[in-house]
């Protein structure tokens, strides 16, 4: 991967085709995309929510795995901008019958699509479409890698909340070694110069403790690092943002935890764990969530909680980043 850019000249251009992961972005165009996230909030809170920004424009949405939040999310902002969508599931479509990516990415190409937004079980999927792809790939999510929509809608709720994130300590906590969400959030969290804390179990931070060295011993200018820990007292004590993830359950076969009640009990984010952050913290969590392993019941709806906020967020984060992708400028919407 490629460290994330804090260019010396200020840049508010958007200069990318694809969106496969926040690391090739700059510092300035994620602020971009945050300032072409508050047009489109804007617009959402409109009596008919509704732009012509994308008319003419075929979205396609192709997902190899199961998903609620985010092809929903990108659906609603597609046909929000008035986008033509059309939605693909793998377990319906000729990938059944052996018809190979390449050759998928083709036939879609072949039926008109400008944009296809892309989930796939395998870690870099999108970047094999985008190399066949003559429009625009936006990786919704692909193996353990990446998932660069949901760390920047992320971002964009904790600024909300806080401000600038600069100095904020964020931490995610949790079965991050099988967590694309983790991985991009590194990048974006410490491009907005957040003090970043990871933890869980040792089994599964493997990886992560070597990127926070190599990170630490030099990293890129401009940005701050980040901690990995199975400290959870202090990881937690003083936090400005509280993220836990996903335990895959699936996960489990592979012997890297003892038991999914060990795990709740050791590192499940309970009222009183809570109590070491600052009082103001914010909760949050990605989705789908596991209440009562990874994250409590009453934690999960506490005041502090902002994970149904997230998903809202979410539309207007991708109506975002399918707006730029497209060419667009932040000022042109609001005047729409």
């Amino acid at each position: 991967m490629n460290a994330l850019r804090a260019d010396a000249t200020p840049d508010v251009g958007w200069r990318q085709k694809h969106l496969l992961d926040v690391d090739v972005l700059s510092l300035a165009e994620i602020q971009l995309v945050m300032r072409t996230t508050d047009a489109m909030k804007e617009v959402l809170g409109r009596p008919i929510s509704k732009v012509p920004a994308l008319r003419g424009t075929n979205v396609t949405i192709l997902f190899y795995e199961a998903s609620t939040r985010t092809r929903v999310s990108f659906e609603v902002a597609a046909k929000n901008l008035s986008a033509d969508v059309v939605n693909i599931a793998a377990s319906s479509s000729s990938v059944t019958k052996g018809e190979s990516l390449v050759d998928t990415i083709r036939t879609i190409e072949a039926l008109g699509a400008d944009m296809i937004v892309m989930r796939h079980g395998t870690s870099g999927a999108p970047y094999l479409a985008a190399e066949v792809f003559s429009g625009s790939i936006l990786n919704g999510g692909d193996g353990w890698h990446a998932h660069p929509s949901q760390a920047l809608l992320d971002l964009y709720t904790m600024r909300a909340h806080l401000g600038d994130v600069r100095g904020k300590k964020v931490v995610i906590l949790g079965d991050v070694l099988h967590s694309r969400v983790a991985r991009s959030n590194v990048w974006s969290l410490t491009a907005a110069g957040a003090d970043l804390w990871i933890c869980g179990p040792t089994t599964i931070l493997r990886g992560f403790d070597a990127w926070a060295g190599r990170w630490s011993g030099g990293g890129a200018p401009g940005h701050a690092g980040f901690t990995v820990t199975s400290d959870i007292d202090a990881a937690l004590r003083d936090a400005d943002v509280v993220m836990a993830l996903r335990l895959q359950r699936e996960r489990m076969d592979a012997g890297l935890l003892p038991s999914l009640r060990e795990y709740a009990a050791r590192f499940g984010l309970t009222r009183e764990r809570l109590a070491l952050a600052k009082p103001t913290a914010l909760v949050m969590h990605p989705g789908p969530m596991n209440e009562g392993v990874e994250i409590a019941p009453d934690v999960a709806i506490i005041d502090r909680s902002v994970i149904t906020e997230q998903v809202t967020n979410g539309v207007a984060v991708r109506m975002a980043l399918l707006y730029l992708l497209a060419g667009g400028h932040p000022e042109a919407v609001t005047n729409a």
